[in-house]
């Protein structure tokens, strides 16, 4: 009987380890930057993805913690560092601001504000065009995809933020979606 409950404690112990070990090895996706992201989400035939986050706020968010006004935002609300290092800011400016540095591909820019990433999870393992034409296979990779476009804005577009103006998300939506046309 000793023996059957060694056994048993020696199993759920192993049980127990194995498990955390599994998760403290689990894979974290890496992060590609906007710069990877293009090469294939730029033309037509994709919808111009590209054109259309260039031509939004938010590729110019970052460059926005980097103003004089943004600093006096960041002191007026009682921190002491510049916007652009101020984490509170840089939460809703920037990507891979919080990350560990082994996790940024060497075409990653924080400069790039918000961009590709930061909706739809790092790329890493989902960038290949092989992964990508699978749906499935690419949310296993990684691939973060809202079916309700607001529950993401609002992360963001919320009355936590210092500048907060109340927005009217189907009207903002029509400025930056970016579906892949229908052949």
């Amino acid at each position: 009987m000793k023996r059957i409950l060694l056994f048993t404690a020696i199993g759920i112990l192993a049980t127990i380890l194995f498990g955390f070990r599994t998760q403290d090895n689990q894979k974290k996706h890496g992060y590609i930057g906007v710069d990877a992201c293009v090469m294939c989400h730029k033309t037509e035939k994709q919808g111009k993805q590209l054109d259309i986050w260039k031509n939004s706020g938010h590729a110019k968010a970052y460059q926005t913690l980097l103003t004089e006004e943004a600093d006096k935002i960041a002191k007026d609300n009682g921190f002491e560092t510049p916007a652009a290092k101020t984490e509170a800011c840089l939460k809703c400016h920037a990507s891979g601001y919080d990350v560990d540095a082994s996790l940024l591909g060497k075409k990653f820019k924080i400069e790039d504000g918000v961009q590709c990433e930061t909706c739809h999870g790092p790329g890493s393992d989902y960038k290949d065009m092989k992964i990508m034409k699978d749906r499935s296979l690419a949310i296993k990779n990684g691939l973060i995809v809202y079916e309700d476009y607001k529950e993401l804005c609002v992360k963001c577009h919320n009355s936590e933020s210092p500048t907060y103006k109340e927005i009217n998300f189907e009207e903002a939506w029509e400025k930056i979606k970016h579906p892949v046309p229908k052949n």
